[in-house]
């Protein structure tokens, strides 16, 4: 694959730090991974990432902002997913998310949605379970600890690092709003990646 094909540059993914893994990896992951280093870390497979991206892109794509929830309860991706709504009009939840949002129309906060992503299947769990009670697709980031149980699009990423979250985001952001002819096929954002990163 040649590096143009690439969403953006390698260089752009390697200083962001996706492609480094956890030093334990589930069974299910490790189609992705690329090596483990001498120190244990795994490495991810840089293309399979940007394959990955390119699929949620596409699916994220098939829906308007309102039927989209994207949800971290891990402080990195707080930014990250705001500036990301922010953007695109989608709904955000940073933080913790209490159960029920999406399936009990009694609470303040419910939320009709037709797709669900989170980053991070662990500590988002019940967002996990409130998409798979109503059976919705879910999209997730997936380190090379997760589980992938009842997730539709696993998409391959160290979720944990800052940087590695607010390229993730801007990227999904860029192509949905391309997707979406929001703005031009060529055309880049106004925000650049590191405006998706916390501090």
């Amino acid at each position: 694959m040649t590096e143009d094909q690439f969403l953006v540059p390698q260089e752009t993914y390697l200083k962001s730090g996706m492609h480094i893994g956890t030093k334990f990896k589930t069974r299910y992951m490790d189609q992705f991974i690329y090596k483990t280093r001498p120190d244990g870390l795994s490495i991810l497979n840089l293309q399979k990432i940007d394959e990955r991206l390119k699929v949620a892109a596409n699916m994220l794509s098939h829906y308007a902002p309102e039927e989209i929830l994207v949800v971290s309860r891990r402080e990195n991706g707080w930014k990250s997913i705001r500036v990301f709504g922010e953007v695109t009009g989608i709904n955000v939840f940073p933080g913790r998310y209490p159960p029920g949002i999406l399936t009990n129309p009694m609470l303040e906060d419910f939320m009709e949605i037709k797709l669900i992503l989170v980053t991070d299947s662990w500590p988002d769990r019940n967002a996990l379970n409130d998409a798979i009670k109503i059976g919705i697709p879910v999209i997730a980031l997936c380190d090379t600890n997760n589980q992938s149980n009842n997730i539709d699009l696993v998409v391959p990423c160290n979720n944990k690092g800052k940087k590695s979250l607010g390229l993730i985001f801007w990227i999904l952001a860029r192509e949905y709003m391309r997707k979406r002819g929001l703005i031009g096929e060529k055309e880049e954002l106004k925000q650049s990646a590191d405006d998706f990163t916390e501090e």
